[in-house]
């Protein structure tokens, strides 16, 4: 049985990074990425973007070059999974049928798409945009003239995805179930603005659209039936309705979690020299009041990863890391900072109508969160006053005239 030092779990942004870190922080001994695809890590966000659209080719989405992790001595091992996890005998099963024994485990598997639970979700031509994969059956079925595209989620994904395609010529229907989109992430200035923003790029969108059945001519999906009856054409189906966290194993040898797997300030799981980070791990949020949340983005990944790392390293540091996200859809570019988590006020500053503008986000009268569009300005002191847990009066904070760091 091989054994690691450090095995880690997962080789998107979170496994990558914790590699990284430590090695960064002093860590000499044998480390061990397992991930299930068979690609070096590679970054996430461009798939639903640049590399959907063909703008960056594969090599140039690698968190590093391959050779990097042989130069660091980090094994990656390919194309495997983990099955089971013995926490007492501290050895993991892999889906190769080997088995591996560690001194510290790092769980950093993320989450698989949610998947349609309708007839016909299995069909071909129904895509997700988890993967490279993914992306590159797509792209394939694009290339092969697929003309009329339904994307089934108003969120990020979704709506990234709409733009790319629309770009490139295609028909798009977006279907929303709730009755705006980004309705979990942000306030209502927001969705009003991307909804008027895609539908004036040509994307048919259909809110509060509940859909019955993907239907299809043999294997291959056709259209997609509404609770209504309609029947929307679709020579290709994208699916975005968030992620299930990839956390079974660690759940069965008997961590904790409802929704991905617990941990604590350290990112350890209750499990002895077990980590868990990234958007399968849910922590106690500095930036939510404590409440215990999962956070799906890049900046948690690698910052978790880093918390993880130093502790293993004997450096403990709570995780405190400031939340931030982006997304980008045409010419706009959206950054987010905080977290909008119960906010009962917003405030907008700007005018939509001028494509740059911000929507801030106050709870009991304190500065929680800001989505900024192409507003760098208002992102960068925007994301001070939050730091600083400021209770800024909402006029000042609505008139444009006032540079947001004089409020600090």
């Amino acid at each position: 049985m091989d054994h690691s030092d450090i095995i880690i779990v997962g080789s998107g942004h979170g496994g990558a990074q914790a590699a990284i870190a430590l090695r960064q922080n002093g860590h000499e001994d044998s480390i061990t990425i397992i991930g299930r695809e068979h690609v070096h890590p590679y970054e996430r966000p461009p798939l639903s973007k640049e590399y959907l659209a063909g703008e960056k080719e594969f090599e140039r989405i690698y968190i590093r070059p391959p050779e990097f992790w042989a130069d660091k001595n980090v094994d990656v091992r390919l194309g495997n999974a983990v099955l089971e996890v013995d926490p007492v005998a501290k050895m993991v099963l892999l889906s190769d049928d080997s088995k591996m024994s560690y001194r510290k485990l790092i769980w950093a598997t993320g989450g698989d798409a949610r998947r349609l639970s309708c007839p016909g979700g299995n069909l071909g031509g129904v895509h997700t945009v988890r993967n490279s994969t993914d992306v590159q059956r797509m792209m394939a079925e694009l290339e092969a003239g697929a003309q009329n595209a339904v994307v089934i989620g108003g969120g990020y994904i979704g709506l990234e995805a709409a733009a790319v395609l629309r770009k490139m010529g295609r028909n798009v229907v977006l279907l929303e179930a709730l009755p705006r989109v980004l309705a979990r992430v942000a306030g209502e200035e927001l969705s009003a603005f991307y909804q008027e923003e895609h539908r004036a790029q040509g994307v048919e969108i259909r809110l509060e659209a509940a859909v019955e059945a993907i239907l299809g001519e043999g294997d291959k999906v056709t259209a997609v039936r509404l609770a209504t009856g309609e029947e929307i054409p679709a020579d290709m189906v994208i699916v975005g309705i968030g992620i299930v966290p990839s956390v079974g194993p660690l759940i069965a040898a008997g961590a904790t979690g409802a929704n991905g797997v617990d941990v604590d300030e350290f990112c350890r799981t209750i499990l002895d020299d077990i980590y868990a980070i990234g958007d399968c791990a849910a922590h106690a949020s500095a930036f939510a009041e404590g409440e215990v949340i999962r956070v799906e983005s890049v900046q948690n990944a690698n910052d978790m990863a880093t918390t993880a790392a130093k502790s293993i390293m004997g450096d403990k540091q709570p995780y405190r890391a400031f939340p931030w996200f982006w997304s980008n859809q045409y010419d706009l570019k959206l950054q987010t900072a905080g977290l909008s988590i119960g906010y009962d006020q917003t405030v907008l500053r700007g005018d939509p109508a001028d494509r740059k503008f911000s929507v801030l986000y106050l709870k009991d009268g304190r500065l929680i969160a800001l989505d900024c569009v192409n507003n760098v300005k208002d992102y960068v002191q925007g994301r001070k006053l939050i730091e600083a847990k400021l209770s800024p009066d909402p006029a000042i904070l609505a008139d444009t005239e006032v540079p947001l760091k004089e409020l600090l």
